[in-house]
């Protein structure tokens, strides 16, 4: 409760620019007046998340920082005629004065509001001028004054003092050189070394547009084995196998960082330009479209020598409360292949603990009115359509239907997306199994030719699923072969030939009996 209310405090004394940035780290909305502003970050601490508080009071710190630079440029000694005193003496008598002035005037401030507020919020505060003088007579009793070599009286001996800019007074230290980031690991490039260790894009003055410059070496073996890895075969597009891979991504380290480009970014890599990935396109309005997250491949610009170093000029668009880190690494790339081999290498998950799945499913439902007694799952792969020649899928997945690991490789081997076509959740390739149970299915010659589907039984077996329709289809066919079977017919045979013969004597024996009729008469 007590730090709850130290954080209330120190976002009613945060100013527009810092509830911006608060409401910009939490992904709110940063429009608005400064009640508003209040009113949302207060709401923030109802979620009670950690790197919430921790951005507060890192932003409370910044304050404290900014006011600590401003008072000690005003307490710092002006020219060589004003008296040279003992400077910790004269630092700790002007804070102690001050502080004492400070609660003599909030004690006699009639605003109740005030006396709860942090010492950030109360200097903020209009205070009355000054009655007595800062500098008490008897703090340097036992310092001896310095004689001036001005003989001409100066009523105010310190020389004019020019406030800094507020970029040159708040603290470096915001922008470590090289933060503790950690990027994720892409599956399809193995680690060789680390080139440029991640490192901070820092902001230099108030311009939009910022510039930095990075600078990195390569040994001669690492420069040998750049170079040999060339593939320079005619026709074929120059590719290397051993890469040096530029990374970009956010200054986060709760957890590992997906690449993340910087707005408005462009790259010169030793004097010329970086292709990048092409930005996606968006239809809102006013948003700049974002590139997609993938590592860039530098080593045809990059000096393959020893002796030489590599020059990196970055230029990018500040945005407002994010930070970004830059990493150089290299790498060696890997194919869809290797991958696969490296999957098989790890071992099959046992069938048993597909088994105890399926017994589990079909039996945690047995005491409710509905209860299934059984599971339909494709023998296909989602994405091919075809059977599938290695059943996996990830350890983080909780159906039982499984994708070919052969074509899911491919596909992001294509375009690295790693979700799952199932159910379309991550699954990362350090999380992918080869499941054991359906493999078994695959290799049994219980398994008919042209069957897809089976069904899983409650005891944890399995039996072709053959549909409705094929099965009238068969009935119906066995059936018309039996009946043809069974079924006599009697056909009565005819000689042509012999009853065209008893038809020519039938009409002799007609033409022999003539009947003669008179018309005469």
């Amino acid at each position: 409760m007590a730090e709850t209310k130290e954080l209330e405090n120190m976002i009613l004394s945060f100013r527009v620019s810092e509830l911006q940035m608060l409401l910009g780290f939490a992904g709110r909305n940063k429009s608005g007046r400064k009640n508003e502003l209040q009113a949302r970050a207060l709401e923030l601490l109802r979620l009670r998340s950690h790197p919430i508080q921790l951005k507060i009071r890192e932003l409370y710190k910044s304050i404290q920082a900014d006011q600590l630079a401003a008072h000690q440029m005003y307490g710092q000694t002006g020219s060589s005629g004003e008296p040279q005193i003992d400077q910790n003496m004269h630092s700790r008598n002007y804070y102690t004065t001050r502080q004492a002035i400070s609660q003599q005037q909030q004690s006699q401030s009639s605003v109740s509001s005030g006396k709860d507020l942090p010492p950030a919020h109360q200097a903020s505060l209009p205070q009355a001028p000054r009655t007595n003088p800062v500098y008490q007579s008897t703090a340097y009793a036992n310092v001896t004054p310095q004689q001036t070599t001005s003989a001409a009286y100066n009523p105010y001996p310190y020389a004019p003092k020019v406030l800094p800019s507020p970029l040159q007074i708040q603290p470096r230290n915001q922008y470590p050189v090289h933060p503790d980031v950690r990027l994720r690991k892409l599956p399809f490039f193995d680690l060789l070394a680390e080139l440029l260790k991640p490192s901070s894009l820092m902001p230099q003055g108030s311009m939009r547009l910022q510039e930095n410059t990075f600078m990195f070496h390569l040994t001669p073996q690492q420069s040998t084995d750049v170079a040999s890895s060339r593939d320079c075969r005619a026709g074929s597009k120059m590719d290397y196998t051993v890469q040096i891979q530029m990374r970009f991504c956010l200054q986060e380290t709760s957890c590992e960082q997906e690449d993340c480009f910087p707005p408005s970014i462009a790259v010169k890599v030793n004097g010329k330009l970086c292709p990048l990935p092409n930005p996606i396109p968006t239809n809102k309005p006013g948003v700049e479209p974002k590139r997609p997250p993938r590592p860039v491949n530098i080593s045809p610009l990059v000096k393959l020598s020893p002796t030489v170093a590599n020059q990196i000029h970055v230029t990018w668009s500040a945005d407002y409360g994010r930070r970004y880190a830059i990493a150089i690494y290299l790498v060696r790339k890997l194919s869809s292949a290797e991958l696969l081999s490296r999957l098989k290498s790890r071992g099959v998950r046992h069938s048993d603990y597909t088994r105890g799945l399926i017994k589990e499913k079909l039996n945690e439902d047995a005491d409710s009115e509905i209860a299934t007694t059984s599971l339909r799952v494709s023998l296909a792969c989602p994405l091919g359509k075809m059977r599938m020649c290695t059943p996996c899928r990830a350890s983080t997945c909780s159906h039982l239907q499984c994708f070919d690991a052969s074509l899911f490789l491919q596909m992001n081997e294509r375009k690295p997306t790693w979700n799952c076509p199932v159910c379309d959740k991550p699954a990362l390739y350090d999380n992918l199994v080869i499941d054991g149970y359906f493999q078994e299915v695959l290799n049994s010659k219980k398994l008919l030719p042209d069957v897809n589907e089976i069904q899983l039984l409650q005891d944890g077996s399995w039996e072709n699923l053959v549909l409705k329709k094929e099965k009238d289809k068969e009935k119906s066919e066995t059936k018309v072969v039996t009946n043809s079977q069974d079924r006599k017919i009697d056909v009565d045979t005819v000689d042509l030939a012999d009853k065209w013969k008893t038809l020519s004597v039938e009409n002799e024996r007609s033409a022999s009996h003539w009947t003669k009729i008179d018309i005469r008469s």
